[in-house]
């Protein structure tokens, strides 16, 4: 069971979702504090020094913190919009070669194929228009 489970954690896949994961918690923090320590007291400054962190209202008993919603959806736009970067890039380093060009023409009299360069089929001697 021991060699099944080491089996298991060793695959590339498992691996690399552990990897992504733990990078992933790492980068919501930085665009986390990008959001909250530095684009949202910026736009703040700009409506005239509003704090949106502090941004409550409050139905009977129950503090509705929406000002910190509006951050977290800040941070999800930008962690968004990066990931779609990131996946488009992948997409485009992933699409197929163009195909090469052709080395190889048919002959239109004897119809075998032959180099591409030929004004002379080797196969049945006719001319070969270029």
């Amino acid at each position: 069971m021991l060699k099944e489970f080491k089996e298991f954690v060793m695959r590339g896949n498992v691996l690399d979702m552990a990897v992504g994961v733990i990078i992933g918690g790492a980068f919501g923090k930085i665009v986390a504090s990008l959001v909250g320590d530095i684009l949202m007291p910026l736009v703040g400054s700009l409506m005239g020094g509003i704090n949106f962190s502090e941004w409550k209202s409050t139905i009977g008993g129950a503090e509705i913190m929406w000002g910190l919603f509006l951050q977290s959806i800040v941070d999800f736009l930008i962690i968004a919009s990066v990931i779609f970067i990131i996946v488009k890039a992948a997409q485009n380093l992933k699409k197929a070669p163009a195909p090469a060009d052709p080395t190889t023409k048919e002959c239109p009299h004897c119809f075998t194929a032959i180099s591409i360069k030929a004004t002379r089929c080797p196969n049945c001697t006719s001319e070969l228009k270029a």
